[in-house]
């Protein structure tokens, strides 16, 4: 059965498509692909914002851009009628507004300077794909925004499916029961139970005490206490945002590079976006190498290498023979194996529309680059 071809010009020129999201195992190419994907849709027409999550700032420099920030910022250069803007997310910086848009300026300045919402908006597990969620529910839903269609690059975890697990996992965490448990003697203090609930906690707390740290657990607290009166929801808005995930005007595609580890990361990820009910706009193969099979087998290269090896010559030009003959041989047999790792993954998906891209001779660098990556993308056919 022929794998059905994946027609990125169609799905970034469908103006019912309101947001993409690039995802997939770390190391794949998606940072690149998202950044090709909202020049080429920019340059067909449409007006687009790319976030990215790439700790390597690569995006920025492709771009012309000196750096990125939290704040969208438009990208010169663009050709054709549309525009295009780009943003790097800024975990602290997207977690800090957050709480400012939810609170007072006392208590919001209370939870910044707060030790544990320090560690807990920096490093907390969970917190940058958790951030990447909120962010794109803020773009989406910014009304005056001059953008009609939203690019996402995923954040290179180390499993592409934290980005649908973690929010909910985070959310859990400040709207669930470790909260509650610490938030009920303050919530219950004076009245006959809630007396009754003080003293089981300071038992309950001694006993953190002697895990965390005494400093630890007044930081927590303090937290606690400033965060339970202010704002809440953070489950309510991930559930906001996966759900805007769900809709006919969301497309995922998953990114992955002809290796196994890549595919099959690539295979989990489609299960479940089927299971999530969630719309897959298809696979895109990164960095396939481009070899001319028709030109020279494998075989035939290595025989040709080992006879000019034996011949009683010591030229430099015989010896560079052997060697382009012995290099190509290799290629090709590395392009079969990436077909054959491709086609098992077609064969357990033959519904997942698949476009495959060559791999570039260098690292892009500049808006050129990108175009070029965008019209391989869009070739989409396998090399």
């Amino acid at each position: 059965m022929e794998t059905p071809h994946l027609h990125i010009d169609e799905l970034i020129d469908d103006r019912e498509i309101s947001i993409v999201v690039c995802t997939g195992a770390g190391g794949v190419g998606k940072t690149t692909t998202a950044a090709a994907l909202a020049l080429r849709a920019a340059e067909r027409g449409r007006h687009v914002c790319v976030l990215t999550i790439d700790p390597a700032r690569r995006l920025a420099q492709a771009m012309g851009l000196t750096e990125l920030d939290n704040n969208p910022r438009e990208v010169p250069g663009i050709d054709g009628g549309g525009s295009l803007h780009a943003m790097m997310l800024d975990m602290k910086r997207t977690f800090d507004e957050v709480v400012e848009a939810h609170a007072d300026p006392t208590r919001a300045q209370q939870i910044l300077s707060n030790p544990f919402y320090e560690a807990l908006s920096s490093s907390f597990a969970g917190t940058q794909e958790y951030m990447a969620m909120e962010k794109l529910g803020q773009l989406h839903a910014a009304s005056e925004a001059p953008w009609d269609l939203i690019i996402v690059d995923t954040p290179p975890s180390r499993s592409a499916l934290d980005f649908l697990d973690a929010p909910a996992r985070l959310g859990s965490f400040l709207d669930g029961r470790f909260i509650r448990i610490l938030t009920a003697p303050a919530r219950g203090a004076g009245r006959g139970l809630g007396r009754i609930a003080v003293a089981g906690f300071g038992i309950f707390t001694g006993v953190l005490s002697k895990i965390l740290g005494a400093q630890v657990l007044a930081d927590v607290g303090t937290f606690v206490a400033a965060i339970d009166t202010t704002f809440g929801g953070f489950r309510e808005r991930a559930d906001a945002t996966f759900s805007l995930l769900q809709e006919p005007s969301t497309r995922f595609l998953v990114v992955a590079t002809p290796e196994s580890d890549a595919l099959r990361e690539a295979s989990y990820f489609v299960e479940r976006l089927q299971q999530e009910n969630m719309p897959l706009g298809g696979l895109i193969v990164n960095r396939v190498l481009d070899v001319e099979r028709d030109l020279l087998s494998a075989d035939t290269a290595i025989a040709a290498a080992e006879k000019l090896a034996l011949e009683d010559s010591d030229t430099d030009s015989v010896d560079l023979t052997a060697r382009l003959l012995t290099l190509h041989a290799s290629r090709l047999r590395t392009r079969e194996r990436q077909h054959h790792l491709t086609e098992r993954f077609t064969g357990a998906h033959p519904g997942v529309e698949t476009a495959h891209v060559a791999a570039l001779p260098e690292d892009v660098h500049d808006l050129a680059g990108l175009r070029e990556v965008g019209e391989l993308l869009a070739r989409g056919t396998p090399v």
